[in-house]
């Protein structure tokens, strides 16, 4: 599915954020091993899963002619800075829900970027009657935990010692859900 592109302003950085496309691919796989390295909440290290530009590119395709999915890019200065995807089910027991996920460059967390994705997703899954978004998060990841709950997302379940990260401990996953009544 697609979106209209909508411009920011915020904390002096001018961006967009809009669907993904195929010219994206390419900037999509070097960021994605980028923010990898950049911090610990990903489930992924830095190169792990890697997905080159051939595979992004069928990725936003085939989310393109998909109802329930939407792949978002924030660009600023002709940049990809931070993405985020839904993806549903045409399962009918679970074509309700999609599942939300974003990444955003550490040099733009200042710049409400991750939640303007999640704005985004949150307007177009109640425009296609989506009635649950769910995600994950790391438990140690207490602002993006905050602000999933400012935007109307429930705890709904622990994953225990979920992930085993650098430091040799393992951490817990938060499984949060948001529904529209």
């Amino acid at each position: 599915m697609k979106i209209t592109e909508k411009n920011y302003l915020v904390n002096g950085l001018a961006y967009s954020i809009r669907s993904a496309e195929t010219k994206d691919a390419s900037q999509l796989s070097e960021i994605r091993v980028k923010i990898d390295g950049e911090t610990e909440n990903m489930d992924r290290e830095s190169g792990e899963a890697f997905m080159g530009e051939a595979k992004f590119v069928q990725l936003i395709l085939a989310d393109g002619h998909a109802v329930r999915n939407l792949f978002l890019v924030a660009v600023a200065d002709d940049q990809i800075v931070g993405y985020s995807r839904c993806e549903g089910s045409m399962l009918k027991r679970l074509a309700h829900k999609v599942e939300f996920g974003v990444c955003v460059l550490s040099d733009y967390w200042k710049h409400r970027i991750g939640t303007n994705l999640l704005t985004q997703s949150i307007s177009w899954a109640e425009q296609q009657g989506i009635k649950k978004i769910t995600l994950n998060v790391l438990e140690t990841n207490t602002k993006a935990i905050a602000l999933y709950q400012k935007m109307g997302f429930k705890v709904e379940g622990i994953l225990k010692k979920d992930k085993k990260l650098s430091d040799g401990n393992y951490y817990n996953t938060i499984v949060m859900g948001r529904i529209k009544d």
